[in-house]
């Protein structure tokens, strides 16, 4: 797989410069592999396909808030995780069904509590006062809603803090370690009948999947508890969020969904065995490698000795990446202008961006063919974030996103998943 996904990525970066969806008008874009979503979707249902168990993955929305995306996934059987009112909308626009959306966030208002009980969502409460907000909304026989706690399982951080959600004091969840946390938690569902599911998220860029097991067998655990006080299976969904880290350093997928979920299944064996229905909340580990940004060299310098390529890419698009570049560097590929591979020694560089800040680079000191005005280059792994997750720095626009098959023979076939925002747009938004 890795190398056919290799080879469309040439293919789709040569046929969009000859369509001119990059090039001098156009000079920073996104290709998405729309084979490369769906095989990813499918070996997602597999890692987790068990005899017995109700199974639904939902799709981290906020990961790449595009309805075409969404439609896509929803075709394949994949519903959606929602954290906002655009979320939401973004959701219902790609038709994705009620009962595969679920409401997860630190700060529902009580108009998005009544409009997902209204709908019919699945929502995960994440603190007491939201519980008590709930108290006054739930009407038990009046919505479809499935409700439940988000707990924090406070195991620990992986090696990006700003990203890890279950440390111990982490804005995230109910805090099962903190004293009496857990009886209380315990106390809430048993004095609310209505609350029949469980939700953690322990996984993030940075954390392993022991970690990540060791979040989900103490969810598993607490749901064990909280069905036995209660005499019944009051719990029948546990939520395992998503979080599955991904390999930014090749084209390899490690870990694979089925690492994880063999890994869950020797940890927690009880989690498989039909007594509970599961979710998955993925997101960059289904978008990241089928996607990468396309920039054009605009101009070529050095300074000190450095060789500098000045492209349009920079943190309007790689935000995190040029804010944290320790914790998320990205591949590099330099390519002609007709998008080949370019030829020749490696010479030290930096690739900047069009911000006008001193750091708004995407590579510092990388080892590249020596790139030049009108080159190409192409960042990998951002099919997840980086295309949605804009930051208006120097007010610059967002680049389109395009979404690319290719056939048996060859042919390459592009469509519009979002088209570059006009400048008119750009002022409309911004007041004008």
């Amino acid at each position: 797989m890795t190398a056919d996904l290799v080879e469309r990525r040439g293919q789709a970066i040569r046929a969009a410069v000859e369509r001119g969806l990059i090039g001098p008008e156009e000079p920073v874009a996104g290709l998405l592999d729309l084979e490369a979503i769906r095989d990813a979707a499918a070996e997602l249902r597999g890692a987790f396909e068990t005899p017995g168990v109700e199974v639904l993955h939902t799709f981290a929305v906020k990961a790449a808030s595009l309805v075409p995306v969404l439609r896509l996934l929803a075709a394949e059987g994949v519903g959606a995780e929602v954290a906002s009112p655009g979320e939401l909308a973004i959701a219902r626009a790609a038709g994705m069904p009620v009962e595969r959306i679920v409401l997860d966030s630190p700060a529902k208002t009580p108009g998005e509590l009544r409009a997902a009980l209204a709908l019919g969502i699945a929502v995960n409460a994440d603190n007491p006062q939201e519980l008590a907000r709930l108290d006054g909304l739930v009407r038990p026989g009046d919505t479809a809603s499935s409700v439940g706690l988000r707990v924090n399982p406070q195991v620990g951080a992986g090696a990006i803090g700003s990203t890890s959600t279950a440390t111990a004091t982490s804005k995230f969840g109910f805090a099962l370690r903190d004293p009496g946390a857990e009886e209380a938690v315990v106390r809430a569902y048993l004095d609310r009948p209505w609350l029949n599911r469980l939700h953690t998220h322990t996984g993030s860029q940075g954390v392993p999947l022991h970690l990540m097991t060791d979040g989900v067998r103490a969810a598993y655990e607490l749901a064990e508890r909280i069905n036995a006080a209660a005499g019944r299976q009051q719990i029948t969904v546990i939520d395992i969020g998503g979080g599955l880290p991904v390999n930014f350093t090749s084209d390899e997928v490690r870990p694979s969904f089925r690492d994880y979920a063999d890994m869950l299944r020797a940890a927690v064996p009880g989690l498989f065995d039909g007594r509970y229905g599961l979710v998955t909340e993925f997101g960059r580990a289904l978008l990241a490698k089928p996607g990468l940004v396309l920039a054009r060299v605009e101009y070529a310098k050095s300074a000190g000795g450095r060789a500098i390529a000045i492209t349009h890419a920079g943190a309007q698009v790689a935000t995190r990446t040029v804010f944290a570049p320790d914790a998320w560097p990205l591949r590099v590929l330099a390519l002609d202008g007709k998008g080949r591979a370019k030829d020749g020694p490696a010479v030290v560089q930096d690739v900047a961006g069009p911000c006008c800040f001193a750091g708004d680079l995407v590579a510092r000191g990388r080892e590249l063919p020596l790139l030049e005005e009108g080159d190409l280059v192409a960042l990998l792994d951002t099919g997840a974030y980086y295309f949605s997750n804009h930051f208006a720095y120097n007010s610059l626009p967002r680049p389109g996103v395009y979404g690319f098959e290719v056939g048996e023979d060859g042919a390459v076939r592009l469509e519009t998943v979002r088209r570059p925002q006009t400048l008119d747009e750009l002022v409309a938004e911004s007041g004008g």
